[in-house]
């Protein structure tokens, strides 16, 4: 292995795959909702995050949308 490589010289290219890169967000969750899809989590074999990721964009992909209906 060499002691010093020259990158000078080399032509830069963009990331094919930079669409499919994650974001980074903060969101806050109640306990409740955490606890919910840790132990879910657990089960399946998965990290919460990505199950909660899985969960969201199935719901993007079928455009689920939330239906609220305040008291009145």
């Amino acid at each position: 292995m060499k002691e010093h490589y020259d990158f000078s010289k080399m032509k830069g290219r963009k990331n094919p795959y930079v669409k499919h890169l994650k974001q980074s967000v903060t969101m806050r969750l109640d306990r409740d909702t955490v606890a919910y899809f840790k132990s879910m989590a657990e089960e399946a074999g998965i990290p919460y995050q990505t199950l909660i990721n899985l969960y969201l964009r199935d719901c993007a992909l079928n455009q689920r949308k939330l239906r609220m209906k305040w008291a009145s």
